[in-house]
């Protein structure tokens, strides 16, 4: 094969790595792949990529050798120092003009960082959020793209053509500038974190009124039949349904201690960096937290007591109810992520287009569902929509699943049984559909002791103080946004 034919290069061939490669290469472009083990290359080359249009490269300098120009090279990396390893070793081998573009999951700061740096001496940097696991990768994952805008023309017939499509359209768009597609993704698994989360509540309190697993399962199989169709409805029913070797239910069996690789904590952090209330998401990285807490919580279960109620109900009409439950939380979830991706929009002056973001969403990615087509006509109808609650289909949605919504979160305290997101999901409702909260209180406590001052009603922006003990004086503390 002629030098210089590749059309991209690839970085990392774990099986993320090697599925995107596959997928590139079914849809006629040259890929060059390359390994820290040069062994890996090698076995990849003689079995799964045997045939197609795929080269080898020994070294970094080897594969940019190969490369048409502008070369793009993208990284399937670890996040962290790797990446940053890999773009040194690059850039000597790079000209002006050239793109690398980071696959993986980095936390946004570090590809705003990247991006100015690379920026100086040339090089066009992606920060590209991709979604969708290794099936995804193969066939059409949802992909994120965000950082050197001059890049985007050069990439876009490649990453276009791997992605998902949604009536048509394909599931990646530009998203902005430095490190808004791996602000995006960040947020994007945020939201799968709570989407989990309510899930697996969902799951406990079906537990907790005696649902059997195939009942489970042809609950399940039945919500993904509507409004809540998605992927990770879909994949539950497939796990309440699955039998191990033996002929028993493997759900069971598996250990209740969560792992997290770190983009659900990211995405909280950076919601009270911005003062936005993202409380699903939070509960959501708090359980998973508590649930690492496996064996103080095997001695705690043999010491604290709480109620021995049983569920005396129907069961099928709480089964409805989970339904709305779970539906009504979900639209606070996406309320909350688009809340926050509004807010560093500003903070970064991004120009995101929420409605392209959600058809991104839409297909290939873990929190594809056919919810979010309403999330994309929300935003065509309103760009400016400061929350989706506020959207007609959402907030209707929302006043036909209340009442069952509370009847579950009454039942699980009834029961005992822990609903972090669910409840905190419907606080979020009460908390953001109240005229008037007991903030007032807050005000007058923190001016109380600390004498940081208060706004009265109708003289918004004039900051008071009061000496509340008639000896405190009436020196005041500079105002702060706590």
């Amino acid at each position: 094969m002629a030098q210089r034919s590749g059309d991209i290069g690839l970085i990392g061939l774990a099986v993320m790595g090697q599925n995107l490669i596959l997928n590139m290469a079914d849809h006629g472009f040259t890929v060059v792949a390359y390994n820290r083990t040069v062994q890996k290359v090698h076995q990849f080359l003689n079995n799964e990529a045997k045939g197609k249009s795929i080269v080898g490269a020994e070294s970094i300098s080897d594969l940019c050798s190969k490369l048409k120009s502008p070369r793009r090279v993208m990284l399937l990396v670890k996040a962290g120092t790797a990446v940053d390893d890999f773009i040194a070793q690059l850039t000597p081998h790079l000209e002006k003009g050239d793109i690398i573009i980071d696959g993986g999951n980095s936390e946004y700061t570090d590809t705003q960082r990247r991006c100015k740096q690379l920026k100086e001496r040339g090089i066009r940097y992606v920060g590209s959020g991709v979604s969708g696991g290794e099936d995804g990768a193969r066939y059409g994952p949802s992909i994120m793209p965000g950082g050197d805008k001059e890049a985007w023309p050069h990439i876009k017939p490649i990453f276009q053509s791997i992605s998902a499509k949604t009536d048509g359209q394909p599931c990646c768009d530009w998203v902005g500038e430095d490190g808004a597609g791996h602000y995006v993704k960040m947020v994007h698994n945020g939201i799968e974190y709570g989407d989990m989360q309510l899930i697996c509540e969902i799951y406990h309190l079906m537990c907790a009124v005696g649902l059997t697993q195939e009942e489970m399962g042809d609950i399940f199989d039945e919500w993904n039949k509507g409004e809540l169709d998605s992927f990770l409805i879909e994949i539950t029913r497939d796990i309440f349904r699955y039998k191990d070797s033996d002929g028993k239910f493997l759900l069971p069996k598996i250990r209740d201690a969560a792992g997290q690789k770190g983009t659900g904590k990211w995405t909280a952090i950076s919601a009270l960096n911005f003062g936005v209330p993202v409380t699903l998401i939070g509960e959501a990285v708090f359980s998973r937290c508590l649930s690492a807490l496996i064996d103080e919580r095997q001695v705690a279960s043999r010491h604290l007591s709480g109620p021995e109620k049983c569920f005396k109900g129907d069961k099928s009409q709480f089964v409805a109810d989970l339904k709305r439950a779970l539906y009504a939380s979900k639209i606070v979830s996406y309320t909350q992520g688009f809340m926050l991706l509004r807010e560093a929009a500003k903070a970064y002056n991004w120009s995101l287009d929420y409605g392209s973001i959600a058809l991104m969403w839409r297909g290939g990615c873990i929190i594809r569902s056919v919810f979010l087509g309403q999330i994309k006509k929300a935003f065509d109808s309103d760009p400016n929509l400061s929350s989706l609650l506020l959207a007609p289909f959402f907030s209707n949605a929302i006043k036909n699943s209340q009442s069952g919504w509370r009847n579950v979160i009454v039942t699980a305290v009834e029961l005992g049984v822990p609903t972090p997101a669910l409840s905190t999901a419907l606080a979020f409702y009460d908390g953001y559909r109240s005229k008037r909260l007991p903030a007032n209180l807050l005000q007058a406590q923190r001016d109380y002791f600390g004498a940081h001052t208060y706004e009265l009603l109708g003289k918004e922006g004039k900051f008071m103080h009061t000496n509340w003990t008639g000896h405190g004086g009436n020196v005041s503390a500079s105002t702060y946004d706590a």
